[in-house]
This record gives structure tokens, C-alpha cells and sequence, in this order.
């Protein structure tokens, strides 16, 4: 049997174009949690340096749906050097002026800038979308991009913070800065795999989350983050409430490998089932397991019910962005998928923030509870947004393709 994945890299230059996008994406997992790290540091002020961190990733979430727009209307190559550049220029901007000391307004101004940091993993998705669109390496391919998403956001954080900590300050935001420059140029330098500018319609053209499936798919992902965010927060305070706070990066691995080894299952599988069934089914899962966690009293028993909390998460990713790929025009796919790596974006950062909120109150435990409710917003989604994901999936093929 030929391993799917091998398969999958047959495409000329597709090992090129996959490499420079994992670099490229890098830095979105290690520019929050490094500038936390630097004016951790430098200020020895927390909420500022969270708030400044803060202010970054709301500004990626506006902003980067409008950077893909663009690559959608005049190419990766036109727009993803600039983006790139004037996100690059702000960052260095931000660390120049942490360093000398700046008023702090100067680093949210520089940290909103800064936001103009381009979604990579679209990118990626969108070049395999054209290699692979209508056949079933299509499935393989957004499974190895969930995957990739998920290394990045294993390894990013702990290579920030320890830059950081063992060479200056700076050390992590600039990294980040030297690896999306890197990346990006790799990148846009694979021309043969570059997506085509398709011809647009001409006139108004309503947003992409005007439409009822684009809605449905964007609270889901925005609940899925929410449930990971969570997951974050309450298993660092559950740790060190435990007097074991080493114990959290293992536990925290465990939702990153549990999600791992589930996407590439999935992506090997090539299902027949309609997307919208196998989203209901992946939605009706990822609630499910979130009830295990309520009820861990030790480290053994959070590891367990983290890993089971992770497995469905990357299959729900994969199946949302094929169902992307099928309702919104070829001319906005890079827009479409950008707009639920953002809802994961602003989940992540809800869901961290509220549980916060939780453990202060009541306790680690209590935080769970927020992981409870993401997961019965979770289900309500898919139940109750059926009807637009299949109204949404029917003109095309509503099959996964296979």
C-alpha cells in the first residue's frame, strides 16, 4: 500500500513550496508568547506585556482575512512580500522601542502593525487546493497542513521563550521576525506552484461571511478554539495547583499529539460520507469528549482526558476546510480559509482569557466548565447548521473526494 503522504509529494515542487510555509508560519505561534516573554522582562509588567500580546493577535485576526483577500485578487507573489515586510518593519519597530525604553502607547501602536502578518498555512492549503482540487490527495493535504499547524504551535512557544530567557529579550520576537522574512521569500520564490489569479465577478460582491455556511463554520471554529484555549490555561493552573508544574507541558503535548495522530489518520482514510455528515458526526465527537474533563482529580487522569479532548480536533479542521474549498468561489479560497484559521484565532484567545477569568474565581477545576460550554456550542453548531452546510455543499460534488 503507498503511503498517502509520500504520494502527496509527488507534485513537482510541493516538498519546496510545504518547507518555506512551515517556516513561514512559525512565527504566528512565537510572536504572542515571545513578546509576553520580552516585556516580562524588560518592564517586569505582566498586563502590559499581555496586553500588547493581546493587541497583536486581535489586529493578525482583523487584518490577515484582508491580507488574503488581497493575494486572492493580485496574486501570492504581489502581496505576500509586502504584507510581509510592513509586519516585519513594525516588529522590529516594537523591539526598537521596548529596548530604548519607549512610552508604552508606541508598542500597541507597532504591535496593531504588526498584525498585517499574512496566514501562511492559506496559503499553503491554497496551492495544494489547486494541485489536488476534486481528487483525493485534496483531504491528505489540508490533514498535513492541520498537522503542520499543530508542530508549529508545539515547538514556537518553548523556542521563544527560551531564546528569551538565554541569549536577551528580543531574542524570541526576533527570531519569529527573521523566520517569516525567510519563509516568506522561500516561498513566493516557487512560482511553478503559485495559484493562478481567477477571474472574479464583476460588481458587489457580498462577504464571504454573508453566507449561512461561512457563518456556521466560523462559530465552529471559533467554539473549537475556545475549547483549546481552555485546554491552555486550566492544565498550567491544574499543574502547578498540583505542586507539579513541570507536569504541564506533558499534558499539554498530549491534545497536540492526540490531534496529530488523529488528522493523519483521517487524511489517509479518504471517507465516502458527505461533508456535512462527517462534520456532524467529528462535531458531535469534539462535545463529547469534553466531558471527561470535568472530572480529572490527579495529573495521570488530566492527561488522559487532554489526549481524548485532542483526537477529534484536527478531523474537524480537515472536513471544515474542505467544505471551504466547496462553497466559496475559486476566485476567494485563500480569503475563505484564512477566515477560519482566524475564528481558531479569536477561539484560542476567548477561551484562554475566560477560563483565566474561571480559575481566579474558583479554581482550576472550575476552569473545565468553560471547555463544557465551547463544546455544547460545538454541537448546537453542527446540528442546528446543518441545513446551511448542505445547502452550501450541494451545487458541487458532495462527496469527499474518492
Amino acid at each position: 500500500m503507498v503511503n498517502p503522504y509520500r504520494k502527496l509529494f509527488r507534485a513537482p515542487g510541493s516538498r519546496r513550496f510545504a518547507l518555506a510555509a512551515l517556516l513561514a508560519r512559525m512565527p504566528i505561534s512565537m510572536t504572542g508568547i515571545g513578546l509576553i516573554t520580552m516585556l516580562a522582562q524588560m518592564r517586569g509588567a505582566y498586563g502590559l506585556a499581555g496586553a500588547v500580546a493581546a493587541t497583536f493577535a486581535l489586529c493578525t485576526a482583523l487584518l490577515s482575512p484582508q491580507v488574503s483577500r488581497l493575494v486572492d485578487r493580485h496574486g501570492q507573489r504581489r502581496v505576500l512580500p509586502r504584507a510581509a515586510g510592513a509586519s516585519i518593519a513594525a516588529m522590529l519597530a516594537l523591539l526598537l522601542c521596548a529596548h530604548l525604553q519607549a512610552p508604552d502607547w508606541t508598542l500597541f501602536v507597532f504591535a496593531a502593525l504588526a498584525g498585517c502578518m499574512p496566514s501562511m498555512s492559506a496559503m499553503s492549503r491554497a496551492r495544494w487546493t489547486e494541485i489536488y482540487r476534486g481528487r483525493p490527495e485534496l483531504q491528505t493535504a489540508y490533514a498535513l497542513e492541520s498537522v503542520l499547524d499543530e508542530v508549529c504551535f508545539i515547538a514556537g512557544p518553548p523556542i521563544s521563550v527560551g531564546l528569551s530567557v538565554a541569549l536577551f529579550p528580543e531574542a524570541g520576537p526576533l527570531a519569529a521576525v527573521l523566520l517569516l522574512g525567510a519563509g516568506v521569500a522561500a516561498f513566493v520564490l516557487q512560482r511553478a506552484t503559485e495559484p493562478p489569479v481567477h477571474a472574479r465577478v464583476k460588481g458587489y460582491q457580498a462577504p464571504l461571511l454573508a453566507k449561512n455556511g461561512m457563518r456556521v463554520l466560523m462559530l465552529l471554529m471559533v467554539a473549537m478554539g475556545t475549547i483549546a484555549g481552555t485546554v491552555d490555561v486550566v492544565s498550567v493552573a491544574f499543574a502547578r495547583q498540583e505542586g507539579e508544574p513541570a507536569a504541564a507541558s506533558i499534558v499539554l503535548s498530549m491534545y497536540a499529539i492526540g490531534s496529530c495522530v488523529a488528522g493523519l489518520t483521517f487524511g489517509a482514510l479518504h471517507l465516502q460520507q458527505p461533508l456535512p455528515q462527517l462534520l456532524r458526526l467529528a462535531g458531535l465527537a469534539t462535545a463529547a469528549t469534553t466531558l471527561p474533563l470535568l472530572f480529572v482529580n490527579n495529573i495521570l487522569s488530566l492527561s488522559a482526558a487532554v489526549l481524548l479532548a485532542g483526537l477529534f480536533f484536527a478531523p474537524t479542521l480537515i472536513v471544515a476546510m474542505g467544505l471551504v474549498e466547496r462553497m466559496v468561489p475559486n476566485a476567494r479560497l485563500t480569503e475563505g480559509l484564512t477566515w477560519l484559521v482566524t475564528g481558531l484565532g479569536i477561539g484560542l484567545a476567548l477561551g484562554a482569557a475566560a477560563a483565566g477569568q474561571l480559575v481566579d474565581l474558583y479554581g482550576a477545576r472550575a476552569g473545565f466548565g468553560m471547555a463544557l460550554a465551547a463544546g455544547c456550542v460545538v454541537l448546537f453548531t453542527v446540528l442546528y447548521g446543518q441545513c446551511h452546510l448542505d445547502e452550501a455543499a450541494a451545487p458541487q460534488a458532495p462527496r469527499v473526494p474518492g
